[in-house]
């Protein structure tokens, strides 16, 4: 884990950025799981909290995933964590977020998903965060099942026209084979949404081909399978088509870098970004959960810096996450034009 004192400051530190694989609700702190766990009546300690954000392999994770969603129970809860996101994401210069939301478990415990929606676009969308501009993925939990995932497509349709610019999907990559969600991309595909999964993180490389072929994922969340097969990482950067989402201190948390290297003592140094870098793979940077996992952007831009990554390699890094985002493309020139212009002002070229 990377505190804020220990974390070593990088090139990037100064610049805009842009953030595009971070989910909402894994952005919760400890100390606001204390404060959401008061409003309804439960009262829990650090040491609860801490116990609960101790885990060593994905299973866990989901688990704890799970457990602190629980206090998110009214728009107000949402708007509590979107407000403390956005504080934090402004501190780090990010200029564009994409943040994924769990509509799945949304619709699980029977909200009102328009509602919480809402109280969470109020909230981006307000005066203290003006500098900060933000989109929103609606996030299908796998192991709920394909007809689960149809009814967060037709939601993410719905509210299209309020930001919502991708259908996700999230969870146990390992439930349910990938061909059962094809009706619900699909779907959302017709309806002019853009389309992202996690896949390759911690199944096969396989299930990124799958998330690919069968779904027409435009950028998959982590992909770090894809290290295991030199074929696919070879046609991934020839075609330069599709994005790997890459997230260091998640994979490190969840076991997912043990599993995919083999070696239970895997280290942030066992990391195929480096190596997806030097292949021409498109690929970017991104915390995930960072709540849970303790960590920022800015950490992990200096754990990347600390995988040998050069300055330019860094700024490219920097540069993709713009590429790869799903804005508008007059938009997008603009921020990759401010982005170049505060690389050129800091003498990063």
């Amino acid at each position: 884990m990377v505190t804020e004192t220990t974390r070593r400051p990088t090139p990037i530190d100064n610049l805009p950025k842009a953030e595009l694989h971070l989910h909402l609700e894994g952005a919760i702190r400890s100390q606001t799981a204390i404060q959401l766990a008061a409003r309804h009546g439960v009262s829990l300690t650090p040491e609860d909290v801490a116990a609960r954000y101790n885990y060593s392999d994905f299973r866990g994770f989901l688990e704890t995933f799970k457990w602190v969603t629980s206090f998110l129970r009214d728009p107000e809860d949402y708007a509590l964590i979107t407000r403390i996101l956005a504080e934090e994401l402004v501190k780090q210069n990010v200029v564009y977020a994409e943040i994924t939301i769990s509509a799945g478990v949304m619709l699980r415990r029977t909200q009102n998903v328009e509602a919480n929606f809402q109280a969470i676009r109020e909230v981006a969308q307000s005066v203290p965060f003006s500098r900060l501009k933000t989109a929103w993925i609606f996030d299908a939990t796998r192991q709920f099942g394909h007809d689960a995932a149809m009814e967060v497509a037709r939601w993410a349709t719905k509210l299209q026209s309020c930001g919502v610019v991708a259908l996700g999907m999230g969870g146990d990559e390992l439930a349910f084979p990938t061909v059962n969600f094809r009706p619900a991309f699909d779907y959302a595909r017709q309806q002019g949404l853009h389309t992202v999964c996690h896949a390759g993180e911690i199944g096969g490389p396989d299930s990124v081909r799958e998330a690919i072929e069968l779904l027409g994922a435009e950028r998959i969340g982590h992909g770090i399978a894809v290290m295991r097969d030199e074929a696919l990482a070879n046609s991934l950067a020839t075609t330069g088509r599709v994005v790997l989402e890459n997230c260091l201190t998640s994979n490190l948390s969840t076991g997912a870098l043990a599993k995919q290297t083999g070696n239970p003592a895997a280290t942030v140094s066992d990391h195929p970004l480096p190596k997806f870098l030097k292949l021409g793979l498109p690929v970017t940077l991104s915390t995930d959960d960072p709540g849970l996992f303790h960590t920022d952007l800015l950490s992990e831009y200096s754990h990347a810096a600390s995988l040998g990554l050069s300055k330019e390699q860094l700024v490219q890094l920097a540069e993709q996450s713009f590429l790869a985002a799903f804005l508008a493309p007059e938009d997008k020139r603009q921020m990759l034009v401010d982005f170049r212009g505060a690389v050129k002002s800091a003498g990063l070229v």
